[in-house]
């Protein structure tokens, strides 16, 4: 087994020794920082990445004045921008994964050029090795679809305005219908008709990982988050519970796609 960044197990040894001298309980923090104490532990090991969000609130309730929080700036990640580092911690984990994105094909869904159309088109621009780090990354997430046992559920839907970009290719149409067939995937369209208003508020993903543990993701153009909050997972599970009622069932979104490739040939 792969041992973890020794930058994990310094952070994690830290963190618990500052919980400790403080006299604060691995419970109370994680109550805090809205994560459960098994994964609190988990980072205190070093097993898991010290998330910036558990560090500042340890921080603030050891009385660190900064030394925790300063940690976050070795922790860093180049494979993902700063603001997806976490939630790509959580995704890895995840054994479900639903999403809705009304503007981009998924990244887990992506073929290798488009993804390069959107990273070097980035703003600002990304030097070479960045893009190639970012495209390998994002090529990387995609065993989540297939490579996990058991396999992880996946639920996509996307609407009709990202198919119709002028990025998306027949074989990034035929990536979708791959993906599709998949018996742990989910894929549904939602066509222009049928959008409702909670359709235009962004993209977000729903993620559950095997210890219980659920998070909302909603990224902006300048801003993501990812949350633990039970009422902040509760609106977006009603806000994507809707928007899936109004998609296209599965097999009525396949034959969307596979008139969408026909015009392409």
């Amino acid at each position: 087994m792969t041992q973890s960044p020794p930058m994990w197990r310094f952070s994690g040894n830290q963190l618990k020794r500052w919980r400790t001298k403080a006299n604060v309980s691995r419970e109370e923090l994680a109550a805090a920082s809205n994560y459960s104490p098994d994964t609190i532990k988990a980072m205190e090991q070093g097993v898991r990445m010290p998330t910036p969000r558990v560090l500042d609130v340890a921080d603030e309730l050891c009385g660190a004045e900064g030394i925790l929080s300063a940690a976050k700036d070795y922790l860093s990640r180049e494979k993902f921008p700063p603001r997806a580092q976490e939630f790509m911690e959580r995704e890895r984990e995840a054994v479900s994964h639903w999403s809705y994105e009304p503007t981009y094909i998924p990244g887990l869904l992506q073929t290798q050029a488009y993804a390069r159309l959107l990273i070097d088109n980035h703003v600002p621009t990304l030097d070479e090795g960045t893009v190639e780090q970012r495209i390998a990354a994002r090529m990387d997430r995609q065993a989540l679809l297939t490579e996990r046992k058991p396999p992880v559920g996946l639920s996509f839907v996307v609407y009709e305005a990202a198919l119709r970009a002028p990025q998306v290719d027949a074989e990034q149409l035929r990536q979708l219908l791959k993906a599709s067939a998949l018996r742990n995937v989910v894929l549904q369209v939602l066509p222009f008709e049928r959008a409702i208003s909670a359709a235009f508020m962004g993209p977000m993903v729903l993620l559950e990982t095997g210890d219980h543990e659920r998070f909302a993701f909603t990224e902006g153009p300048l801003a993501s988050e990812l949350s633990a909050d039970p009422e902040v997972v509760r609106r977006t599970t009603e806000r994507l519970s809707m928007i899936r009622t109004q998609a296209l069932r599965p097999d009525e979104s396949a034959h969307f796609l596979e008139r969408m490739v026909d015009r392409h040939d």
